[in-house]
């Protein structure tokens, strides 16, 4: 009997075992459907082993295409609702402090609401320089970057390598971004303005040919399209890109004038037609009398553009496939550097300056916005530094003779 009693004692034992282990089942069950439930697609909410819930919730895509997923915690599902809540309603108003705003969300918003007023070319420009920013303060609050984080950035910039250019565009756009976040009251002030700036590398001068490169190169360079065009651009400076954007029609058709109403831009690595650099250059620029012959041809033999894609016929050449032919054809003449096209467009600045030409009429020609960027493009030779001193020489010797000698009758 007492057998027969503890056999039915362990059997009612082992009842109340698999009677738990089917509640536990049951409750893991409960458990991951509450973790994976969603509160009207507004998140993933779920409790963590400290006792604490959060919600998970996507806010748009990161610019590597992978989803930005932010977090809100609290004791309770509802302490982190009302933050997720809290969040959104802060960021649909625009009222983010730096508190809670990072780099990347506020410099995705800054490019959206500035690309308006920039060209698509300048726009690819811009997208560049955000990224290099981005990878650096990426996640990083706004309100934790500092004037010594800038400064270490731009130092990390000099150290890959990167050149003025580069730091001037990063310094500026950061400068524009967190100037913007000031004006919306998102942070106190703008570090960028107190950053020590970068002091500028040796700038590698830009090359130019010499009057009598030139000379040789208008005798000798090959009498076809490349060589009309090279011509071209050394007697009249344009750009490489304006070259490439000219249609018959705005070729005069004595070949005494060209008309710049458009130029090739790189649009995501496309290339397409589209408006001058600036306003200033659209310009009607006067064609010397000895190339006038070289624009008259190349309007007789251009179809929709005087230089079209080999590989799709009707659209534009690219500039890389122009820059080729270049030095290809500068290459077969002897005694002449092999530059780059728009060493023509310095060229040119340089040898009308020397001939005496003033700088008003340089810059309108080249359509320069400014007189700086024609100081710019200057490329004094040998020949004229050498008569600037002998000039000074004559002006101020004993003699007091020549012709500017009288100089000093008038001081």
């Amino acid at each position: 009997l007492e057998k027969v009693r503890f056999f039915f004692e362990f059997e009612e034992i082992y009842d109340i075992i698999d009677v738990t282990k089917h509640r536990i089942c049951q409750l893991r069950k409960e458990y991951k459907k509450l973790a994976k439930k969603r509160s009207h697609g507004e998140g993933t909410l779920s409790r963590k082993t400290n006792g604490r819930w959060e919600i998970q919730v996507m806010d748009g895509y990161k610019t590597d295409g992978r989803r930005n997923i932010l977090s809100f915690s609290g004791k309770t599902q509802k302490e982190a609702k009302e933050k997720r809540d809290e969040y959104f309603r802060k960021k649909a108003m625009g009222l983010l402090t730096g508190q809670d705003l990072r780099f990347d969300e506020w410099g995705d918003r800054w490019y959206e609401n500035h690309k308006d007023n920039i060209t698509a070319t300048t726009q690819e420009g811009y997208k560049y320089t955000l990224r290099i920013l981005k990878d650096h303060f990426g996640r990083r609050k706004l309100s934790e970057i500092k004037a010594m984080d800038i400064e270490q950035f731009l130092k990390k910039l000099r150290r890959d390598g990167k050149s003025d250019s580069t730091l001037a565009q990063c310094r500026g756009m950061l400068y524009q971004i967190f100037n913007k976040a000031a004006a919306n009251d998102i942070i106190l002030k703008n570090p960028v303005a107190y950053a020590d700036k970068m002091r500028k590398q040796p700038k590698k001068r830009k090359e130019a040919y010499t009057a009598d490169e030139v000379r040789v190169l208008l005798r000798d360079l090959p009498e076809n399209k490349i060589g009309w065009s090279i011509r071209l651009m050394l007697c009249t400076g344009m750009r490489g890109q304006e070259m490439l954007g000219l249609e018959p029609r705005h070729i005069a058709k004595d070949g005494s004038s060209i008309n710049i109403e458009q130029a090739v831009v790189r649009i995501k690595g496309s290339v397409a037609i589209g408006e001058p650099k600036s306003q200033d250059s659209y310009r009607t620029i006067p064609v010397p009398d000895n190339v006038q012959y070289c624009a008259r041809l190349l309007r007789e033999n251009g179809d929709k553009f005087i230089w079209e894609s080999p590989k799709k016929p009707g659209s534009p050449c690219n500039p890389s496939y122009f820059a080729k032919l270049f030095k290809e054809a500068i290459g077969t003449v002897e005694g002449v550097r092999v530059l780059t096209p728009h060493s023509c467009r310095h060229t040119f600045i340089s040898q009308m300056q020397a001939l005496g030409v003033s700088m008003e009429t340089i810059q309108s020609i080249a359509g320069h916005a400014d007189m700086d960027m024609t100081r710019h493009y200057l490329h004094v030779e040998e020949s004229v530094r050498k008569d600037a001193a002998r000039r000074m020489s004559e002006a101020f010797s004993k003699k007091g003779k020549g012709t500017f000698g009288n100089i000093l009758d008038y001081m």
